[in-house]
């Protein structure tokens, strides 16, 4: 190659690499790199293209109980280890009628395009996790917006009010039983 093609083709090779740099980086934004769920940007994007698309969609905003105790008696690892089970059991769930997304900490989310069976999502989520030989317990509340609803369909109302309805559910049903809200 001479060097007057090899002085174009450099900026080209360098702009080619940038290029595959940053997709790589964006893509890998989207995605929790614990659980492999989407990001709370990555998710909230199609979250919102699923509400204007689908007017039965549903929002719900899910956390792990007592975790902080999950994690104080059984280690870190074990709690990571519930946490990546729980993402696995949500995306299951969620198949190809939704999307599931981690916010942080022990908090996930998922808007189905229509109306859910919930029961079967606590069936699902409300399972031990073995770890190490032993049995962890595993128990998620629940909040859920339908976004028709809704006065104004939006993605911040929807979460907002998925939020308080996990709260409410939080507080007013046993330790053990299921825990699912909607409003």
């Amino acid at each position: 190659m001479d060097t007057q093609a090899l002085a174009l083709a450099l900026p080209l090779i360098g702009w080619a690499s940038h290029t595959a740099l940053l997709t790589h980086r964006l893509a890998t934004a989207r995605r929790d790199p614990l659980t492999g769920l989407r990001t709370r940007a990555g998710w909230a994007a199609l979250a919102e293209r699923t509400i204007r698309r689908h007017q039965d969609s549903v929002v719900l905003l899910l956390d792990l109980d007592d975790f902080k105790n999950l994690n104080d008696s059984h280690g870190h690892a074990a709690g990571d280890f519930a946490l990546v089970v729980t993402a696995e059991r949500l995306a299951a769930w969620c198949g190809r009628n939704g999307i599931a997304g981690r916010l942080g900490g022990d908090e996930f989310v998922a808007i189905a395009r229509q109306a859910p069976d919930l029961e079967s999502l606590h069936a699902a989520l409300n399972q031990p996790v073995a770890y190490a030989g032993h049995r962890l317990p595993v128990f998620v509340s629940v909040g859920s917006c339908h976004v028709k609803d809704l006065p104004v369909r939006s993605l911040s109302d929807a979460l907002a009010t998925a939020d308080s309805a996990m709260y409410t559910a939080k507080g007013t049903s046993g330790r053990r039983g299921p825990r699912t809200l909607n409003r």
